[in-house]
């Protein structure tokens, strides 16, 4: 099962396009963001890009003093405390921003590790599952009145990587066999799960989500990776430079997540995955390292994984 209209529309953009280019024309004054990540790769210029079409944007981090020098010069920019490996942190964030009596017009989900050694956050789970998917999940159902009450655009921010791996519903938590990569995999596709299945609770309520693969871009994300891994795979040389053509700037690195919570060409769609600030197409039969893998697009998975979410987080803003 796949979502019919996962085909490209011919957006007119494509993997070359910066995330200023993409919001040319478009006034956010007004418009309130969120953005976790918002401090350092893609998630630091996708808050440059925002703040500077007129956005609001706060910035939810781990390491606040880190965040506040790095956003250091920008205006209609604010950060708060945020630990996604924490559901006590994700919950209280959440209840300080609802105090606060705003609403959120966008909320990019661009914060995350990856492939890294094998990690156990909160009650023993796995963290790349845990940080890039459960404390998102909860941070969206946290935040669920301010986004209902701004219509908001929800990403989430995926990864080609999604291709390594669909959900081990046997082994979610990796207790056994631990692989760094297909763990990093999982994630990703919940990434994709998680938005196909918020689009269809959220839209009656004027709420749209989409996932999305930003590209390949040398970022802080390769922290837990080894020189001698990078160079093996291609990423880097000798010398620790980039070594892949193929690879983005930060600044088209961020277009996708910001053409999708942006762009009028979406109006009237959601639920799908994105790259390079168009629809993607299903991942070909010859296994091609493009698109999106129908496990991804799921919509039974989908709802499973929500449910499993709920479970586990121990929350839900759609439980009846």
């Amino acid at each position: 099962m796949t979502t019919p209209a996962q085909h490209k529309i011919g957006s007119g953009f494509g993997a070359d396009t910066t995330a200023d280019e993409v919001l040319h024309g478009i006034d956010l004054t007004g418009k309130l963001a969120i953005v976790t990540g918002g401090y350092s790769g893609i998630g630091l210029e996708t808050t440059r890009a925002l703040a500077k079409a007129g956005a609001h944007v706060v910035v939810p981090a781990r390491r606040t003093e880190t965040a506040q020098a790095a956003l250091a010069g920008l205006d209609n920019v604010e950060v708060d405390e945020l630990d996604l490996g924490d559901l006590d942190s994700v919950r209280a964030f959440a209840e300080r921003f609802l105090a606060s009596g705003r609403t959120v017009d966008i909320l990019i989900d661009s914060a995350g590790i990856m492939a890294c050694p094998e990690t156990r956050v909160g009650p023993g789970w796995e963290a790349q599952f845990a940080t890039n998917h459960l404390g998102h999940f909860a941070l969206a159902n946290r935040l669920w009145p301010a986004l209902a009450d701004g219509g908001a655009r929800v990403v989430s921010v995926s990864s080609s990587g999604h291709r390594l791996s669909p959900i081990r519903w046997d082994d979610v938590q990796w207790n056994e066999g631990y692989d760094k990569w297909q763990a990093y995999g999982q994630a990703k596709t919940a990434n994709a799960l998680f938005a196909l299945h918020l689009d269809k609770l959220g839209r009656d309520s004027g709420v749209r989500a989409f996932s999305l693969h930003p590209g390949g871009i040398m970022t802080p994300l390769q922290r837990h990776l080894a020189k001698e891994e990078m160079i093996e795979r291609g990423w880097i040389d000798e010398q620790g430079n980039p070594a892949n053509p193929g690879f983005k700037t930060p600044e088209q690195g961020a277009a996708t997540q910001v053409w999708a919570a942006t762009s009028p060409q979406l109006d009237t769609l959601g639920g799908l995955y994105l790259e390079d600030c168009d629809i993607a197409e299903l991942t070909p039969e010859d296994g091609a390292w493009s698109g999106v893998k129908a496990w991804a697009t799921d919509p039974e998975q989908a709802a499973r994984l929500w449910e499993l979410s709920a479970e586990l987080t121990g929350v839900n803003a759609f439980e009846k």
